[in-house]
This record gives structure tokens, sequence and C-alpha cells, in this order.
């Protein structure tokens, strides 16, 4: 599966980021590319449970691509958020099924620093996802 443009940028990135804190600023700056969700988005059916933060993930599927927005109130987990959707925007539902989340936050040297917590989040942000491609 090859990367979309946006995601081997982040790639490239952060593989010449030198240590956490480096890390952790690109991270902040990524988590403000996220196009903001407006309030009507922001709803209980948006919202994705299992994160300790507030999340919402907003989906369409266009000629079998996903597109994905989501938010989160956690600056760090925005962050997260931005490299998880340049991951996979444009996967078709089945792409989307075999992402391996793990593999792709160490490709990007981020695997330390995902909490247990974090980490729980973002797999069920991908949950949220896979859901929505089944429903589709």
């Amino acid at each position: 599966m090859s990367l979309p443009e946006q995601a081997r940028e982040a790639l490239a990135c952060f593989t010449e980021a030198r240590g956490w804190e480096q890390r952790a600023r690109l991270l902040m700056q990524w988590g403000e590319r996220l196009a903001p969700l407006d309030d009507a988005e922001k709803t209980e059916s948006n919202r994705v449970h299992g994160c300790e933060s507030l999340v919402w993930l907003v989906a369409v599927v266009d000629d079998g691509q996903w597109r994905f927005k989501a938010t989160s109130d956690a600056r760090l987990l925005r962050g997260l958020l931005a490299l998880l959707l340049v991951r996979v925007q444009g996967l078709a539902s089945a792409e989307l099924a075999q992402l391996d989340l793990r593999g792709w936050f160490s490709e990007l040297g981020l695997e330390r620093q995902l909490s247990p917590s974090r980490s729980n989040g973002l797999h069920a942000v991908l949950q949220r996802m896979a859901q929505l491609a089944s429903e589709a």
C-alpha cells in the first residue's frame, strides 16, 4: 500500500526530527492543520468513545474513497489525529481495515510517546473508521 503524499511529507518531517521535544513541536504544528469542525459536527453521534479526551470524527465516502475530519480538546491528540488522517485519507474500506496503526506511528518515531491511554484512544478512532466503512 503506497503512502498518500501528505503521509510521505509527515514521515519526512518526523524522520528528520531530533528527539522528543522536536517531535512534540511538530505534533502541535500538524494538529493545527486539522480542518476545524463546526458546532453542528460536534454531535454525540460523531463523538468517538474510548478516548479519555473528547474526540469527534466526521466521515464521508466519495466514490469508494474515505475522507475524514477529526478534532480533539487535547493538543497532542490533535497532532496524532492529524497524522492518522493523512495516512487514511482516500483509502478504500478494505485498505482502511488493514491499516497497521502501530506500524505507522513506529515509522514516525512516535510509538514510545503513545501512552496506553493515547494508544487506546487512537485505536478507538481507527475502530470507528472501520465501523463506518463496514456500514457503508
